[in-house]
């Protein structure tokens, strides 16, 4: 897949997500400890890494460079998972967060990534996703070109639980398709919906899964 254009297409930097994602982090605070070390995989414009509390923090990306993006304190590294691989210690994450990964995966890729993943991820680390749900958002899936494999709320966790992890949460409509629709750009408005049970507008499904202790 040529993804030399695709940020200048499909994925323009807006200075307004920020916005959004300040919540977002906010959110998913509760899961992430401040002496953690983190790692954002396909680290697009750096919103979650540059925002988010922890000790030691990574960013990897291999089209939209982290070095352009990422704050002075995150590490950057432009690549795909065989540079994941050498830069980072084995057993050394306590997160891995991934926000609108997975779907641009092949197969081949997929098994690759979550290899390492599994090999980077302490016992019992987290791996938070946030993705696009086909159940609900068939309609616009694949208008992103790029898009190139589904997920619903049901095999995403099905495949991650074959992989040797446990599901600590599964939120089927966290968030609109677009971060650029219709959540409104008010931090108390976003604060609201995140944690409401009714979520009109909701596409996108919050994973939250723990690597097994063996």
């Amino acid at each position: 897949m040529d993804y030399q254009n695709y940020s200048k297409v499909r994925f323009k930097f807006r200075r307004d997500r920020n916005i959004v994602w300040q919540e977002i982090v906010l959110y998913l605070s509760r899961f992430i400890k401040r002496d953690s070390t983190i790692l954002d995989l396909g680290s697009g414009y750096c919103d979650f890494i540059n925002l988010v509390n922890a000790k030691k923090k990574f960013a990897l990306d291999k089209y939209i460079d982290p070095n352009k993006f990422a704050s002075n304190e995150v590490i950057k590294i432009k690549g795909d998972y065989k540079n994941m691989s050498k830069k980072i210690e084995n057993n050394s994450l306590d997160v891995i967060f991934a926000s609108n990964f997975f779907e641009h995966l092949s197969d081949f890729d997929l098994e690759n990534y979550v290899k390492i993943i599994k090999t980077k991820l302490k016992p019992l680390g987290l791996l938070i996703l946030l993705q696009p749900n086909f159940k609900y958002a068939y309609k616009e899936y694949f208008d992103d070109y790029t898009h190139v494999k589904a997920w619903s709320d049901v095999s995403l966790p099905d495949f991650i639980k074959t992989k040797g992890f446990g599901i600590l949460k599964v939120s089927p409509k966290f968030i609109p398709f677009s971060l650029k629709s219709r959540l409104p750009k008010n931090r108390f408005l976003i604060r609201m919906y995140l944690r409401s049970p009714i979520k009109p507008f909701g596409k996108q499904m919050l994973v939250i899964a723990r690597k097994n202790e063996k």
